[in-house]
Protein backbone atom coordinates (compact mmCIF):
# COMPACT_ATOMS: atom_id res chain seq x y z
CA UNK A 1 0.00 0.00 0.00
CA UNK A 2 1.53 3.35 -1.03
CA UNK A 3 1.40 6.52 1.09
CA UNK A 4 -1.53 7.97 -0.89
CA UNK A 5 -3.58 4.83 -0.24
CA UNK A 6 -2.63 4.93 3.44
CA UNK A 7 -3.79 8.53 3.71
CA UNK A 8 -7.02 7.66 1.88
CA UNK A 9 -7.53 4.84 4.36
CA UNK A 10 -6.94 7.21 7.29
CA UNK A 11 -9.42 9.69 5.84
CA UNK A 12 -12.04 6.98 5.32
CA UNK A 13 -11.68 5.77 8.92
CA UNK A 14 -12.32 9.34 10.09
CA UNK A 15 -15.40 9.69 7.87
CA UNK A 16 -13.74 11.95 5.30
CA UNK A 17 -14.58 11.41 1.64
CA UNK A 18 -11.73 11.75 -0.87
CA UNK A 19 -12.76 12.32 -4.47
CA UNK A 20 -10.99 13.13 -7.74
CA UNK A 21 -12.22 16.40 -9.22
CA UNK A 22 -11.50 18.13 -12.55
CA UNK A 23 -10.52 21.59 -11.24
CA UNK A 24 -10.37 24.10 -14.08
CA UNK A 25 -7.78 26.29 -12.33
CA UNK A 26 -4.14 25.24 -12.59
CA UNK A 27 -3.53 26.73 -9.13
CA UNK A 28 -5.92 24.44 -7.26
CA UNK A 29 -4.65 20.93 -6.53
CA UNK A 30 -6.89 20.15 -3.59
CA UNK A 31 -9.77 21.55 -1.59
CA UNK A 32 -11.42 20.61 1.70
CA UNK A 33 -15.05 21.35 2.48
CA UNK A 34 -17.39 19.83 5.07
CA UNK A 35 -15.84 16.39 5.37
CA UNK A 36 -14.93 16.01 1.70
CA UNK A 37 -11.52 16.40 0.10
CA UNK A 38 -11.33 16.97 -3.63
CA UNK A 39 -8.00 16.17 -5.29
CA UNK A 40 -7.24 17.40 -8.81
CA UNK A 41 -7.92 14.44 -11.08
CA UNK A 42 -4.94 14.87 -13.40
CA UNK A 43 -2.08 15.00 -10.91
CA UNK A 44 0.61 12.79 -12.44
CA UNK A 45 1.97 10.85 -9.48
CA UNK A 46 0.60 9.24 -6.34
CA UNK A 47 3.48 10.92 -4.49
CA UNK A 48 2.21 14.38 -5.41
CA UNK A 49 -1.39 13.33 -4.71
CA UNK A 50 -0.29 12.18 -1.24
CA UNK A 51 1.31 15.56 -0.54
CA UNK A 52 -1.90 17.36 -1.54
CA UNK A 53 -4.03 14.95 0.49
CA UNK A 54 -1.85 15.42 3.58
CA UNK A 55 -2.38 19.18 3.48
CA UNK A 56 -6.11 18.84 2.91
CA UNK A 57 -6.35 16.44 5.84
CA UNK A 58 -4.58 19.17 7.79
CA UNK A 59 -7.45 21.49 6.91
CA UNK A 60 -9.94 18.93 8.19
CA UNK A 61 -8.13 18.62 11.51
CA UNK A 62 -7.07 22.25 12.07
CA UNK A 63 -9.20 24.72 10.07
CA UNK A 64 -12.51 26.33 10.92
CA UNK A 65 -14.83 28.08 8.48
CA UNK A 66 -14.17 29.43 5.01
CA UNK A 67 -10.51 30.42 4.76
CA UNK A 68 -10.24 30.94 1.01
CA UNK A 69 -9.67 34.71 1.26
CA UNK A 70 -5.98 35.07 2.15
CA UNK A 71 -6.37 38.82 2.79
CA UNK A 72 -7.29 37.99 6.39
CA UNK A 73 -4.48 37.21 8.82
CA UNK A 74 -6.54 34.55 10.58
CA UNK A 75 -7.08 32.70 7.31
CA UNK A 76 -3.36 32.79 6.50
CA UNK A 77 -2.60 31.42 9.96
CA UNK A 78 -5.07 28.57 9.46
CA UNK A 79 -3.56 27.81 6.05
CA UNK A 80 -0.09 27.65 7.61
CA UNK A 81 -1.35 25.42 10.42
CA UNK A 82 -2.93 22.99 7.94
CA UNK A 83 0.28 22.87 5.91
CA UNK A 84 2.33 22.29 9.05
CA UNK A 85 0.00 19.42 10.00
CA UNK A 86 0.57 17.91 6.55
CA UNK A 87 4.34 18.34 6.76
CA UNK A 88 4.42 16.73 10.19
CA UNK A 89 2.26 13.84 8.97
CA UNK A 90 4.21 13.21 5.77
CA UNK A 91 7.75 14.15 6.80
CA UNK A 92 8.19 15.30 10.39
CA UNK A 93 11.43 15.86 12.24
CA UNK A 94 11.71 12.15 12.97
CA UNK A 95 11.21 11.41 9.27
CA UNK A 96 14.21 13.60 8.51
CA UNK A 97 16.18 11.68 11.13
CA UNK A 98 15.08 8.32 9.67
CA UNK A 99 16.22 9.49 6.23
CA UNK A 100 19.59 10.50 7.69
CA UNK A 101 19.94 7.11 9.43
CA UNK A 102 19.00 5.39 6.16
CA UNK A 103 21.97 7.12 4.51
CA UNK A 104 20.23 9.80 2.47
CA UNK A 105 22.81 12.42 1.49
CA UNK A 106 20.78 15.24 -0.07
CA UNK A 107 17.24 16.64 -0.31
CA UNK A 108 16.43 14.59 -3.40
CA UNK A 109 17.32 11.32 -1.67
CA UNK A 110 15.39 12.40 1.43
CA UNK A 111 12.30 13.26 -0.64
CA UNK A 112 12.52 9.93 -2.44
CA UNK A 113 12.99 8.01 0.82
CA UNK A 114 10.01 9.77 2.48
CA UNK A 115 7.90 9.47 -0.70
CA UNK A 116 7.22 13.19 -1.04
CA UNK A 117 7.93 15.57 -3.90
CA UNK A 118 11.11 17.65 -3.91
CA UNK A 119 8.97 20.80 -3.81
CA UNK A 120 6.95 19.55 -0.83
CA UNK A 121 10.13 18.74 1.11
CA UNK A 122 11.54 22.19 0.31
CA UNK A 123 8.32 23.86 1.50
CA UNK A 124 8.45 21.75 4.66
CA UNK A 125 12.05 22.76 5.37
CA UNK A 126 11.14 26.42 4.88
CA UNK A 127 8.20 26.04 7.25
CA UNK A 128 10.36 24.32 9.87
CA UNK A 129 12.97 27.07 9.46
CA UNK A 130 10.27 29.67 10.18
CA UNK A 131 9.05 27.69 13.18
CA UNK A 132 12.32 26.51 14.76
CA UNK A 133 14.90 28.98 13.47
CA UNK A 134 18.41 27.86 12.59
CA UNK A 135 18.15 24.36 14.07
CA UNK A 136 16.18 21.95 16.22
CA UNK A 137 17.65 19.35 18.59
CA UNK A 138 15.76 16.12 19.23
CA UNK A 139 17.19 13.31 21.30
CA UNK A 140 20.78 12.91 20.05
CA UNK A 141 20.20 14.67 16.73
CA UNK A 142 20.48 18.27 15.61
CA UNK A 143 18.68 19.23 12.42
CA UNK A 144 20.00 22.42 10.80
CA UNK A 145 17.68 24.33 8.47
CA UNK A 146 20.08 27.21 7.77
CA UNK A 147 21.96 27.56 5.46
CA UNK A 148 20.96 24.12 4.12
CA UNK A 149 19.34 21.02 5.54
CA UNK A 150 21.94 19.10 7.55
CA UNK A 151 21.49 16.48 10.25
CA UNK A 152 24.08 15.55 12.86
CA UNK A 153 24.04 12.79 15.45
CA UNK A 154 25.70 13.46 18.79
CA UNK A 155 27.99 10.66 19.83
Amino acid sequence: MNIYEKLQDEACKDGIYVIDYPFKSKKIKGLYCDGTIAIKDNIDTTTEKACVLAEELGHHYTSVGNIIDMEYTGNRKQERQARLWGYNRSIGLFGLIRAYEHGCKDKYEIADYLDVTDEYLEECINCYRDKYGECKTIDNYTIYFIPNLMIFKKI
